[in-house]
């Protein structure tokens, strides 16, 4: 029986950042293997270099050594902690945009944009520019516009970091519903221990500067997931043991002043 290609496989992954400053190693030697339709969150202290891992797996950064490959031909999608939606485009043309960017006709780009802006919610604000929205649905028009790319890998930095307690949830809800519908790859960066379980099939712990990967750790629980799961002792086992892992990463972090 044949094995399926990984959707990405990393080896021995080095970043190094020069400056007049002096010389920062972000990343040192780090390999990630992450299967087609896996859910994978990356966790670590400030400053660790998720994302720049992150933006070397999407081909946004250059590695100073090591190899990635993309099982996909098609390009990563983004999202962005800052939203990254066009201030002079409406809804409808963001969502649209990496159709677009694709060479997929007018009427065909429109259709599946407004197919998606409807899964999130915002079919009353096809026509709304950013500056009308507020921070959550801003939000939800770039994870729309990730979708819709059709791309079988998203790529996400911090996408709900920037948002409040509640309107994190709804949208770690959306993601979660949205996955289910789709089961794209996804590898996402947070802060979060918590998203990181609720979310993700595997959390990949990283270490302070320069960042390497410390552990690996299976989610056990099953999908599809709600966030009742948060009320469970299991769940809270999980977290302080996470926590206890991460613990020292944090404060070497905190330390070394990252």
């Amino acid at each position: 029986m044949t094995t399926p290609a990984r959707a990405i496989s990393a080896r021995d992954i080095s970043k190094v950042f020069f400056s007049a400053a002096g010389t920062t190693v972000a990343l040192n030697h780090v390999s990630l293997d992450v299967d087609p339709g896996e859910f994978v969150c990356i966790l670590g202290p400030s400053g660790c270099g998720k994302s720049t891992l992150l933006r070397v797996l999407g081909g946004l950064e250059t590695a100073t050594a090591g190899d990635v490959v993309l099982a996909s031909e098609d390009r990563p999608a983004f999202v962005f902690q800052e939203h990254g939606v066009f201030p002079w485009y409406t809804v409808l043309e963001n969502v649209a945009f990496g159709l677009r960017m694709n060479g997929v006709g007018r009427r065909s780009r429109i259709a599946t944009a407004r197919e998606w802006i409807h899964l999130v919610g915002l079919s009353d604000f096809e026509d709304a520019y950013p500056h009308n929205l507020s921070g959550g649905m801003r939000q939800r028009t770039a994870i729309a516009r990730a979708f819709a790319t059709g791309s079988d890998l998203l790529l996400m930095d911090e996408p709900l970091g920037a948002l409040d307690a509640q309107t994190r949830q709804l949208m770690q809800e959306l993601l979660i519903d949205l996955w289910e519908k789709e089961r794209k790859t996804v590898v996402l960066v947070t802060h979060s221990i918590e998203e990181a379980i609720l979310l993700g099939d595997r959390v990949v712990m990283m270490s302070a500067r320069p960042g390497r990967i410390r552990r690996e750790i299976a989610v056990p629980f099953a999908r599809p997931r709600s966030m009742e799961l948060e009320a469970s002792a299991e769940f809270a086992e999980m977290r302080y043991g996470i926590w206890n892992d991460l613990r020292d990463e944090v404060m070497a972090s905190e330390e070394a002043g990252a």
